[in-house]
């Protein structure tokens, strides 16, 4: 994020911006209720923005292997994926609250953030809305796959995935192998970004997003297959999926699109995209566009390859530029930096958070659930850090 993060979002970038253009477990079960533990004295647990959803949260874990893939990173391991699903639960108050992330995965995202690496307790004690193994809310709920900004863990999308699954969403949020700066896998494992170091080494950032899109057409196979990894499969509505990300996992919102006809609509939050469409576009299917208002991801800007994605998105779509918000706005950042003391970006936190979950929330509402959203129509008083861009 601040050091670690922003300097592989910045790898990323700048890489693109020079370029033309299976086993699985559950790791979340059912607990008896019980209150949250309180935090050891001078632990300040991180306070997270609440859902504006109707639904009480929760949260289950899974562990996948794809052993029909070698991981592109580690040659002789298989393909791996940590999944938190976030839902709609039947009834509040029922299971424990979960952890925002492992006491492993701490320190490693402090360190990436810049923070003070004592402070490690206040992640370590950080308890999300959603609770552990309870049951969904009856019915089938479109479902949401989120991939995070390159170098970033699943967890640092927590805000948006809380609110979609508030308002009646399945959410997956992957941590795709080796691509974060460190992720909590079965057996003690903490494994880190090496494909960081393999983008400083020139790798192409196609290379990234392809493996990605592969990833989410996996996980669908998992999650609504013959056999599905998840116990709760039967609350996920195979005809209704969506795919949003932030930086290159926005970015692999496309290949991913393109590979998978399963995908019926795609939100990249400010990431400059490494593939390009084929002739037949994404078949009339909708896309978002959500970036930052300033001299990259406007119309004209360094990232040509916005510009070049454009005209060739035959759906609906849409390009929104948010004035104030910098690139890691459309993650978890603005939170963790206001807890930390760290420097914020130009746009208040609470709106950055609101901001946000109001258009990919008003995307996927119309485009997955039919129900009309006109603050996808033109700019609103309400929310005046918005532009449409639209050339």
């Amino acid at each position: 994020m601040r050091s670690i993060f922003r300097a592989a979002t910045a790898v990323a970038l700048a890489l693109a911006l020079a370029v033309p253009l299976a086993s699985s477990a559950s790791a979340a079960q059912a607990a008896p209720t019980r209150p949250p533990a309180p935090a050891p004295v001078g632990i300040t647990p991180i306070q997270l923005p609440h859902p504006t959803g109707q639904y009480p949260l929760g949260s289950d874990t899974l562990h996948l292997v794809d052993h029909s893939r070698r991981d592109p990173w580690v040659p002789d391991q298989d393909r791996e994926l940590m999944v938190t699903l976030t839902y709609p639960a039947a009834r509040s108050g029922v299971g424990r609250p979960t952890a925002y992330a492992t006491a492993a995965e701490a320190p490693a995202l402090l360190k990436a953030f810049g923070a003070d690496p004592a402070r490690a307790g206040d992640v370590d004690a950080t308890r999300t809305h959603a609770r552990a193994g309870v049951r969904p809310a009856p019915g089938a709920h479109p479902l949401v796959v989120l991939s995070p900004g390159f170098g970033a863990p699943r967890y640092t999308l927590t805000t948006l995935a809380e609110d979609l699954a508030s308002r009646g969403y399945v959410v997956a949020s992957v941590d795709h192998a080796y691509e974060s700066v460190g992720t909590s896998f079965p057996g003690g494992r903490l494994l880190t970004c090496v494909a960081c170091t393999a983008m400083e080494n020139g790798t192409p950032g196609s290379r990234v997003t392809e493996t990605r899109a592969a990833d989410v057409s996996f996980l669908l196979d998992r999650l609504t297959g013959t056999h599905p990894a998840w116990h709760y499969s039967r609350s996920i509505d195979e005809r209704r999926i969506g795919m949003a990300g932030h930086s290159i996992g926005g970015a692999a919102a496309i290949p991913a699109m393109v590979r998978d006809g399963r995908i019926g609509a795609g939100v990249n939050m400010d990431g400059a995209f490494w593939d390009v469409l084929p002739p037949q576009g994404l078949g009339g299917r909708p896309f978002l566009m959500l970036g930052t208002d300033d001299a990259t991801h406007q119309p004209g800007g360094k990232d040509r390859t916005w510009d070049a994605m454009w005209p060739a998105l035959d759906g609906w779509k849409r390009w929104l530029t948010v004035v104030g918000a910098e690139h890691m706005t459309f993650s978890d950042e603005p939170v963790l930096a206001a807890h930390f003391g760290l420097p914020g970006q130009p746009l208040p936190v609470r709106r950055a958070v609101s901001v946000v979950r109001t258009y990919v929330g008003a995307f996927f509402d119309q485009e997955l659930r039919g129900r009309a959203r006109p603050v996808l129509d033109g700019p609103t008083a309400a929310n005046p850090e918005v532009r449409f861009n639209n050339p």
